[in-house]
């Protein structure tokens, strides 16, 4: 996750502390020194829409096996023990669960900051206030693009509405609420309408997440873009980021889940932003690329571990069995210990790439989906082959280079 108003501008805003903590590339299990990884609990397969691209493949009901409210309020307190700093309750649709209240509100107390993840549209003015009282810091709303667009995406006619009118019920609840936008071949075009639903509706941040194939998206063959294709949206991006007036409602803009974004957009900024290219190289070094299996873990419903909540083919234990804290830190799990040290196993483009330090050889499951090798190059790369030499990343960018992320 890289903010492009941090970036680009220089705007602070809470998620930078562990964003841009420094010395996270030396930290193999954890945001920071101190930290536990932040985690992505996936607390519930039910979900009451069916998105095409979903990469938790819900359904209409809770299945067998998942956490009961006894196993799930055990986990929260793993959690805080291990020091995790931020946990996301997503699904599924997690307000569908009815115990969610509770495990929120046993987290907050234990000192972790809260994420809600919902699709919206169960977000009536009750559950707003709820989720305000019990501590929520930040709900993060999925809007996949214009009416006709997200309704497609989400499989329910209405769906934009209903996710609209939550997204109103959390700012008059004075939740700090975002848009989540997962950018696919079909709504490319419709970056700048999202800046403007967000604006208009109130709303503080816009995260546009690039499509990882897990899931029902594993086949979403379609909604690939085209290197190219993604270089525009990244444009669309960068531009609104620079010519905006900072100061409104929409105050934080993020991209997720392609680490190339940080390179392209220090390349970029020689051009655009020519002042901010040493502080952009020093956030990046600190930033450290992809953290998956290091800062970032998730959950699933039945209380699989992994390394991210794409990675659900790829489970490294079950905290059912033993503590979460035992897994994280268990070096002998081969996975683990394969990610906190990948830069000898990745292959292709990525293994001499000279933005390894900045990327990290960005998401491993999307190169597994997409090439059948864990460890090939993520072709979701859209840097050019003269980008990721390193007479392109010499100069000035390598004073920001503290060696290569994760060894």
């Amino acid at each position: 996750m890289l903010s492009m108003t941090k970036l680009l501008r220089g705007d602070e805003s809470f998620g930078d502390s562990l964003r841009y903590a420094s010395g996270p590339v030396t930290d193999l299990g954890g945001s920071t020194g101190e930290r536990g990884p932040v985690v992505v609990w996936n607390t519930t397969e039910a979900c009451n829409l069916a998105c095409v691209h979903c990469y938790a493949e819900a359904v209409p009901r809770a299945t067998e096996g998942e956490l009961d409210t006894r196993e799930a309020l055990r986990v929260v307190d793993q959690l805080a023990d291990f020091r995790v700093p931020v946990v996301l309750f997503s699904g599924g649709e997690p307000l569908l669960r009815p115990d969610l209240p509770r495990l929120i509100s046993r987290a907050v107390r234990r000192g972790i900051r809260v994420v809600v993840s919902t699709n919206g549209t169960t977000l009536s003015e009750k559950m707003a206030e709820k989720l305000k009282e019990e501590g929520v810091s930040y709900v993060g709303i999925s809007l996949d693009g214009t009416e006709e667009s997200h309704d497609r995406f989400r499989g329910r006619q209405g769906a934009f509405q209903e996710t609209l009118h939550g997204l109103g019920n959390c700012v008059k609840a004075g939740l700090k609420v975002g848009v989540r936008f997962t950018i696919q071949a079909s709504n490319k075009e419709q970056i700048e309408d999202i800046f403007k639903i967000a604006d208009g509706e109130g709303v503080s941040r816009v995260c546009f997440y690039h499509l990882v194939p897990s899931g029902r998206g594993r086949d979403h063959h379609s909604a690939r873009l085209l290197p190219e294709e993604t270089r525009g949206v990244m444009e669309q991006i960068i531009r609104w980021v620079l010519e905006s007036e900072p100061g409104g409602t929409l105050r934080e803009v993020l991209t997720v889940d392609n680490h190339a974004d940080g390179p392209y957009i220090l390349l970029r900024a020689r051009e655009l932003a020519e002042e901010r290219v040493d502080a952009i190289t020093a956030l990046l070094a600190r930033n450290g690329g992809n953290r998956s299996g290091i800062a970032i873990a998730s959950i699933g419903p039945n209380g699989y571990l992994y390394p991210d909540q794409f990675s659900r083919r790829f489970p490294v234990g079950c905290v059912r069995e033993r503590s979460f804290g035992e897994i994280w830190s268990d070096e002998s799990n081969n996975l683990l210990r394969n990610l906190r040290n990948r830069r000898f196993l990745l292959t292709g483009r990525c293994r001499d790439c000279a933005w390894l330090w900045a990327c990290n050889g960005n998401l491993r499951t999307r190169a597994e989906a997409l090439t059948g090798d864990f460890w090939a190059s993520d072709p979701a790369c859209y840097l050019t082959d003269p980008e990721i030499s390193e007479v392109q990343v010499q100069g000035r960018f390598s004073q920001g280079k503290p060696g290569m992320a994760a060894t």
